[in-house]
């Protein structure tokens, strides 16, 4: 009794049973309500993810339209991208303070 005294909510069915039924999902359940709030937060990164990807999807396709159209732009892109060279020609590449290359 002396229990019940100091929890006089408790007293009301319903009170206690809303009580019993928090605790159970918080606690006990399989999918309680932190696995919950953590997988909603692994829901909205893997959104983001997946929409910097379709960014990046698109940026390629257009990128891959640019360059393999024809030959010249295919020999094109090799030189800037990859440095490539014919055996008779010298490449000279050049680079910042840092030693990166200069980006067009």
């Amino acid at each position: 009794m002396q229990f019940l005294n100091r929890f006089r909510f408790l007293k009301d069915f319903y009170k206690a049973s809303a009580l019993g039924l928090l605790i159970w999902l918080t606690f006990f359940e399989l999918n309680s309500i932190p696995d919950q709030v953590g997988n909603w937060l692994k829901l909205q990164e893997l959104k983001s993810q997946k929409e910097y990807y379709e960014e990046q999807i698109v940026l390629l396709k257009k990128e891959q339209a640019s360059t393999l159209g024809t030959d010249k732009l295919l020999e094109k892109y090799a030189r800037e991208k990859y440095f490539m060279k014919k055996d008779s020609e010298e490449v000279f590449v050049l680079v910042d303070k840092n030693g990166e290359p200069f980006e067009k």
